[in-house]
C-alpha cells in the first residue's frame, strides 16, 4: 500500500513499510525512509507505481477550473474529498482526490487552508483584490523584465531617468525600479552603481558627489526658513577704535576684527573683535533651530553652503565702512608682548577695512617682515607688524615657536569654466605659517582660550576642544589642549559658520550682561548639540576632503599627467608632490616612510576616486617627521586659520 501524504507545505508519495495507529515507515520511490504522522496522509493507494503517481496527479490538477471550482465551493468549510465527489462523480479516483488537493492547496489566493485537508473558499471581494494584486505584480515583472534587458543594452529606461537620484543615493529597495536594476546588475555582475554608470547614468560626477551629500545632509534642500532678524541693539558703547579684518577675496562671513591702540603709558591694546549674530537670538526661535540643525557652513572647491542665510549674514558681518555689534576681547600688552591685563565686552566696533590676502601676499610676507623697515608702505603696515610680533611672542608662550620648521604647504582650488563651459581646475599653493596666517591663528587661539578660562572660571558651561594621549575631542568640560599648548580652549570665534563658536556666545553674552545662560550646568541639551555638531562637522570635512580629491584627479587628467612624483607616507598611502592629495596605491611594495617614487598613471577610477599606477622607479628614503603627530599638532592651528580667513576647514585628501 503506498500513500499521498502532505510533509512541511508539500505533497510527496511513498511505500508503507510498517504503521501504528499514529505514524508510519514509509519509502519513497529512490529508496530513502523516513517517519510520518497518520494525520498528515491523505490518500492510499496501491495501483499506480509511486513514480507516476505525482507527475499524473499534477497535469490532472492543472485542467481543473479554478473559478468553476471556486464557485463549486461554496462559502462554508469544506474537505477536499467532498469537493471532489462534487465535481469529478461520486467515487473519484485516487488520481482526481490527489489533483484536487494539490489544485486548492497550491492557490491560497481562491482557498484558505482550514486544517488537515480542510478549506474554504475566499469571499468574492477578498478574491477580486487579490487576482488585481496577481495582475499587478504580473504587469509589474514584465515592466522589470523591460527595463532589465534595456540596462542590460547599456540604456536607462526611460521609465527610470526620473528615479536616477534616488536610486543612486537613496534607493527604496521596495519599489520595482529598484528591483529591475538589482536584478540587472545580478546578471551583469556590476554593482548597481557601476551598471548605471556604465549606462551614462553618471554624465557628472562632481554632481553626483555632491547629489550624494545633499541627499544625506540636506534632503529637504539647501534653503532658509524665514527668519526674522534680531532688533540691532542701539544701546552698545563705541569700542573707540577703528579695526580691520584679514580674509580671502570670496570671503562673505567675516566673523573678526583686529585693532591695536597705543596706550600713553607705553603699553598696547590689542583688540580681536568677534561677530555677534547671537544678540536677541530667543531660545527656541527660528534662527536659533536653523543654527542647530545646519551645525556649520560646509566648504568645498568652488562653492559653499552657509550655516546662516544671506540675509543673517549681512546683517552681521564685520563688513567695511560699518560699526558692527561686537564681542570683543582687549588685551594689554606690554613693550616686551607681554599680557598685564585683559577685558571681555560688547559694543560697537567701527571696521575701518576689510584686508584680502591677494592684497597683503605682496607686501606682507616672510622676506618683507624680515627688514628693518618692514619693506615698502601699505596699508595698516604699522598694525600689521606689531601683531606678527606679538603672534610670535604668543607661539612662543604656548611652547610651538619652531624658525627651522618647514611647512608643508597649503593649496586653493579655483573651478573655472573654459571657452567651452567645460568647468576647469586651478590648484595653487600658499605657503603654511605665513606671517598672515601665523598672525591670525594665534590671535584666534588667544581669544578662544581666554574666553574658555573666562566661562570656566564663571562656572558657566561652554564647547570645548581637548587634546591629550595623542586625541583630540570635543567635551564640555575645560581641559587642556597639548596641541596648542594651552590650558583650555573653546571655539567662540567663528560663530557665522560653526555652531559650537554660536553657542559659546551665547554662554559668553550671558556671563557678560550677567543673565542667566542659554545652557546650564549639565544641560542634555548642551551635550546633544555637542554630539551633533562633532559628528555633522566632520562629516561635512570628509565631504570636502573627497570634492578636493576629485578635482586633484581632474587636475591631473585635465594637465596630462603621466608620470607623477610622490611620497610614502605609510605602507601603501603616498602622498602626491605638488598637490593636497594622498591615495592608497594597490600592489605598491613594502618601502620606508620618506621614500621617494616615481609613478605612472595608468587609469582613474572616479567613482572610487582612485588611481590605478604603475611604480617606475623608487629612490633612497629621506627623514620624515611622524607624520600622525604633525598632523595632531598642526591641526586646531589650521582650522583657526582656515576659518579665520573664510576657507574650508582641513581635511587631509586621504581614499
Amino acid at each position: 500500500m503506498n500513500v499521498f501524504y502532505e510533509e512541511s507545505g508539500d505533497f510527496k508519495v511513498a511505500a508503507i513499510m510498517s504503521e501504528t495507529d499514529a505514524t508510519l515507515q514509509v519509502e519513497d520511490a529512490r529508496g530513502k525512509r523516513s517517519k510520518i504522522k497518520a494525520q498528515d496522509v491523505r490518500i492510499r493507494f496501491d495501483k499506480i507505481a509511486l513514480a507516476d503517481f505525482m507527475p499524473q496527479a499534477a497535469a490532472l490538477a492543472e485542467e481543473l477550473d479554478l473559478d468553476f471550482i471556486w464557485e463549486v465551493a461554496g462559502g462554508e468549510e469544506f474537505g477536499f474529498l467532498d469537493l471532489s465527489r462534487e465535481y469529478f462523480s461520486a467515487s473519484p479516483s485516487t488520481l482526481e482526490q490527489a489533483a484536487m488537493v494539490m489544485r486548492l492547496h497550491g492557490n491560497p489566493m481562491y482557498f484558505y487552508r482550514k486544517g488537515k485537508g480542510r478549506y474554504k473558499a475566499a469571499p468574492e471581494e477578498n478574491l477580486r483584490a487579490a487576482k488585481a494584486g496577481q495582475e499587478k505584480k504580473a504587469r509589474e515583472a514584465a515592466l522589470m523584465a523591460e527595463w532589465q534587458a534595456e540596462l542590460l543594452a547599456g540604456h536607462v529606461p526611460e521609465a527610470l531617468k526620473s528615479h536616477i537620484k534616488t536610486l543612486l543615493h537613496r534607493p527604496d529597495k521596495n519599489t520595482i525600479e529598484w528591483k529591475a536594476l538589482a536584478a540587472a546588475a545580478d546578471v551583469a555582475q556590476k554593482s548597481p552603481l557601476r551598471l548605471l554608470d556604465s549606462c551614462g547614468a553618471i554624465p557628472d560626477v562632481e554632481a553626483w558627489l555632491l547629489d550624494g551629500f545633499l541627499a544625506e545632509y540636506f534632503p529637504k534642500g539647501t534653503g532658509f526658513p524665514a527668519i526674522e532678524l534680531p532688533p540691532a541693539p542701539t544701546d552698545l558703547p563705541d569700542a573707540g577704535v577703528r579695526a580691520f579684518s584679514i580674509d580671502d577675496a570670496a570671503t562673505t562671513e567675516i566673523d573678526d576684527a583686529l585693532s591695536v591702540t597705543p596706550l600713553a603709558d607705553g603699553n598696547t591694546r590689542v583688540g580681536i573683535h568677534i561677530a555677534a549674530p547671537t544678540l536677541g537670538v530667543a531660545a527656541g526661535s527660528t534662527m536659533e533651530n536653523v543654527v542647530l540643525a545646519r551645525l556649520s557652513t560646509v566648504y568645498f572647491p568652488g562653492d559653499k553652503i552657509t550655516m546662516l542665510p544671506d540675509a543673517v549674514v549681512e546683517s552681521f558681518t564685520l563688513a567695511e565702512g560699518r560699526d558692527c555689534p561686537a564681542v570683543s576681547l582687549y588685551v594689554t600688552v606690554t613693550p616686551e608682548f607681554e599680557i598685564v591685563a585683559s577685558e571681555s565686552r560688547l559694543d560697537r566696533v567701527h571696521i575701518a577695512a576689510n584686508l584680502r590676502h591677494h592684497d597683503l601676499d605682496p607686501v606682507f610676507n616672510e622676506e618683507t617682515v624680515a627688514l628693518p623697515d618692514g619693506g615698502p608702505d601699505y596699508p595698516w603696515k604699522t598694525e600689521l607688524l606689531y601683531l606678527h610680533r606679538f603672534a610670535i611672542a604668543l607661539e612662543k608662550a604656548r611652547g610651538k615657536h619652531d624658525p627651522n620648521r618647514v611647512e608643508r604647504p597649503d593649496y586653493s582650488f579655483a573651478i573655472e569654466p573654459d571657452a567651452a563651459g567645460v568647468r576647469r581646475v586651478r590648484i595653487y599653493p600658499r605657503k603654511r605659517g605665513s606671517p598672515m596666517d601665523k598672525l591670525v591663528a594665534e590671535l584666534m587661539i588667544l581669544c578662544n582660550s581666554t574666553w574658555g578660562k573666562q566661562l570656566a572660571d564663571a562656572r558657566i558651561p561652554a564647547i570645548y576642544r581637548a587634546q591629550a594621549m595623542g586625541r583630540v575631542k570635543m567635551t564640555t568640560t575645560p581641559s587642556p589642549h597639548v596641541g596648542l599648548g594651552v590650558a583650555q580652549y573653546s571655539w567662540a570665534s567663528s560663530p557665522l559658520r560653526r555652531a559650537a563658536d554660536f553657542i559659546n556666545q551665547q554662554q559668553l553674552l550671558a556671563m557678560l550682561s550677567g543673565e542667566p545662560p542659554r545652557y546650564a550646568q549639565r544641560d542634555p541639551m548642551l551635550f546633544a548639540a555637542l554630539r551633533d555638531f562633532d559628528t555633522t562637522y566632520n562629516a561635512y570635512a570628509e565631504f570636502q576632503g573627497r570634492m578636493e580629491r576629485y578635482w586633484c584627479l581632474r587636475w591631473l587628467e585635465q594637465q596630462g599627467v603621466q608620470e607623477a612624483q610622490a611620497t610614502v607616507v605609510k605602507e601603501d598611502l603616498v602622498r602626491f608632490d605638488g598637490l593636497p592629495l594622498m591615495l592608497r596605491i594597490a600592489g605598491l611594495p613594502e618601502l620606508a616612510r620618506g621614500t621617494p617614487l616615481k609613478l605612472q598613471l595608468i587609469r582613474t577610477d572616479y567613482l572610487d576616486l582612485a588611481l590605478e599606477c604603475r611604480l617606475l622607479e623608487a629612490g633612497e628614503p629621506t627623514a620624515v617627521v611622524d607624520e600622525e603627530e604633525e598632523l595632531l599638532e598642526a591641526a586646531e592651528l589650521e582650522a583657526e586659520v582656515a576659518v579665520a580667513e573664510g576657507d574650508a576647514p582641513p581635511a587631509p585628501a586621504v581614499a
